[in-house]
């Protein structure tokens, strides 16, 4: 049993990137397709496709790596845990690893990049850091 799918989809993707895989597979959700486009949008995932196979929808990611076959997707930590839920402001959200990653916030209008919350002036539930 999963109690936490995105911090599931981070441990993935995480593990795919260190041995190198080209793509990794995971169960779909919303809000694992969510943040997949932040980290496409990002730069951290080269290509997403969602299957609409029965009885659970796939999610399938392809990692990017750069020329010396490093992956672009560094590290990542799930600050907001079930647990233990973390909100902040719009003057609260992190500056994850100097600029050189991404928060993922959950706001009241959908999920999206830190950055952007902060330009949109919005507050919310600080998913998770990706550098």
């Amino acid at each position: 049993m999963m109690n936490d799918p995105i911090a599931d989809m981070l441990a993935r993707m995480h593990n795919a990137a260190m041995v190198r895989h080209p793509q990794v597979v995971m169960p779909a959700s919303k809000m694992r397709v969510a943040i997949a486009k932040i980290l496409k949008d990002e730069g951290f995932v080269d290509k997403l496709e969602v299957t609409r196979d029965r009885p659970q929808a796939k999610l399938k990611l392809w990692l990017k790596y750069d020329t010396a076959k490093k992956p672009v997707l560094s590290g990542t930590r799930r600050v907001s845990k079930p647990g233990r839920r973390i909100y902040a402001s719009k003057r609260d959200i992190p500056w994850v690893r100097n600029g050189m990653g991404v928060a993922i916030v959950s706001t009241t209008k959908g999920v999206m990049s830190g950055a952007r919350a902060k330009k949109e002036g919005l507050g919310g539930e600080i998913l998770c850091e990706v550098w």
